[in-house]
């Protein structure tokens, strides 16, 4: 059911633009995908910005992962500097990408690979 909704969503959303700040299919940043996803697909309301969705329930190794988890990256410094998207399956993740706009990536491409950070399962 989990990775049903998120490809469900991944299909509505794909190619949506990056636009920091947005929360709509005409623009829509990283932590504004993820909570549009979980409202929209889960009915659960998380917080708005990256930094505070860090926080939300428990870490999980890398090799753990389950779809649905939340994964994070440090691409830069500071609050500015993280990157959050949603755990698909097969070592993808569904995310607003700054270059792409929204997508499924792979966890072992060898930018994520070396920003990788974190996840937390809800």
């Amino acid at each position: 059911m989990v990775v049903a909704q998120l490809n469900d969503q991944l299909q509505q959303w794909h190619g949506a633009p990056y636009r920091y700040g947005g929360l709509e299919r005409n623009g829509v940043d990283c932590s504004g995908f993820v909570y549009r996803t979980f409202r929209d697909r889960f009915a659960i309301q998380l917080p708005r910005t990256t930094q505070e969705q860090t926080a939300l329930g428990t870490r999980v190794a890398r090799a753990d992962l389950l779809p649905g988890d939340l994964v994070f990256f440090r691409t830069g410094r500071g609050e500015n500097g993280l990157h959050v998207g949603i755990y698909d399956t097969d070592d993808t993740f569904i995310h607003a990408s700054t270059s792409q706009g929204v997508t499924r990536s792979s966890l072992d491409n060898v930018y994520w690979r070396n920003v990788y950070w974190q996840a937390r399962r809800l």
